[in-house]
C-alpha cells in the first residue's frame, strides 16, 4: 500500500473541495449522501471503511466520490445511480437545454403546465423565457443558469438582470390585461450555489431562488430525491455518448425510459445493453413519489 493511504481513520484528514478550498474529512456526510441514495447501514460501513484505506491529505473530493461510486455499483446500481445525481447534473450539458428540459419536468411534475424556450413580449423589447410553468392562474417565469463545472457561483450579476427581464414581462402583463392579469413570479434555477450577494439581492426583490442545495433541505438536490424524478445521465449502464444522444431526441427521464423504452433503439442503444438500461430505469422509476414543492 503506498505510504500516502490511511490505515487507520483520521478524522482531522485535509480534502480538497471542488471549489478548490481545503476542508476536513467528513465521515458523517459522506453517510448521509450514501443513506440518502438507499444504501443500507452495512453498506455505508463498508464503503466508510474502504475510503479511509485510499484517502491521503489534500485528496480531492472528486475522487472519494468515485471511489465511493464504484463501490457502490459492485453492491447496486440503482443506489450507486441515486449517489450520483449531482454528477448527472452536470451531464445534462454541454448546451445547458437539456437542464432546462429537465427544470420543466420538475415543475410538470408538481402539477404545474409547463414549456421550455418560449418568446413573451416585454414592455420595452421581448424576452426568450427558458421555462413559463403556469398554475392556478399564476406565471412562473424561469431562468435557468447551467453550469458544467462544480464550484462554479451564480454571483449577483445574475438575479439583477433576471429581475430586469421579468419585471419588464410582468410590466407588459400588466398593461394589456389590467385587473386580468395573472399574478406572476420570476425565478433562478441553478444546479450550482449562488453568492451571498446573489440571495440577499433575490430575497430583497421577491425573486425564487433555486439552487443545489438552497432553501435548505428544500434546494435541488432535495426536491429530485424526495420526488425521485431522476435525470438519465445517472444511469450506470449508459455511456456518456449514449445518455448524449437521448438527451439529442429529448429524452431526460429515467422515467421516461422506463414507461418508453423504445427510445433505447431509437437512440441505438446495442439490443444487448437494453434490457440492463430498462431495468435499472425502472428501479429509479419505482421510487417516484408526487411532490408539490414549488
Amino acid at each position: 500500500m503506498p505510504t500516502h493511504c490511511m490505515k487507520l481513520k483520521e478524522p482531522y484528514i485535509n480534502v480538497i473541495k471542488s471549489s478548490g478550498l481545503p476542508a476536513p474529512f467528513s465521515a458523517e456526510k459522506v453517510r448521509q449522501s450514501l443513506r440518502r441514495a438507499g444504501a443500507t447501514p452495512e453498506v455505508i460501513e463498508m464503503v466508510i471503511d474502504e475510503l479511509y484505506t485510499k484517502i491521503y491529505p489534500n485528496m480531492p473530493t472528486r475522487m472519494i466520490f468515485r471511489i465511493a461510486s464504484v463501490l457502490l455499483k459492485k453492491y447496486s446500481r440503482p443506489v450507486a445511480a441515486r449517489y450520483r445525481l449531482k454528477q448527472g447534473i452536470f451531464e445534462l450539458g454541454p448546451s445547458g437545454f437539456p437542464f432546462e428540459q429537465y427544470i420543466a419536468e420538475l415543475f410538470l411534475h408538481a402539477g404545474f403546465s409547463a414549456s421550455t424556450n418560449q418568446i413573451m413580449n416585454g414592455h420595452c423589447v421581448r424576452h426568450e423565457i427558458d421555462v413559463l410553468a403556469v398554475k392556478n392562474k399564476q406565471y412562473h417565469i424561469v431562468e435557468c443558469k447551467y453550469h458544467q463545472q462544480a464550484g462554479t457561483r451564480c454571483d449577483v450579476k445574475i438575479p439583477l438582470y433576471v429581475q430586469s427581464r421579468f419585471k419588464d414581462v410582468e410590466w407588459e402583463l400588466m398593461a394589456m390585461m389590467g385587473k386580468e392579469a395573472p399574478g406572476s413570479h420570476g425565478w433562478v434555477v441553478t444546479n450550482t450555489r449562488f453568492t451571498r450577494d446573489a440571495l440577499q439581492y433575490g430575497l430583497c426583490v421577491g425573486l425564487r431562488l433555486l439552487g443545489w442545495d438552497y432553501p435548505a433541505d428544500k434546494g435541488l438536490k432535495d426536491i429530485i430525491d424526495n420526488a425521485g424524478l431522476y435525470p438519465l445521465t445517472c444511469l450506470t449502464t449508459l455511456s456518456r455518448n449514449e445518455k448524449y444522444r437521448l438527451l439529442e431526441k429529448g429524452v431526460v427521464l429515467c422515467k421516461t425510459l422506463a414507461e418508453h423504452p423504445t427510445h433505447l433503439e431509437a437512440a441505438d442503444i446495442p439490443p444487448q445493453k437494453r434490457t440492463l438500461v430498462e431495468a435499472e430505469a425502472k428501479k429509479m422509476y419505482d421510487k417516484i413519489t408526487k411532490l408539490e414543492w414549488a
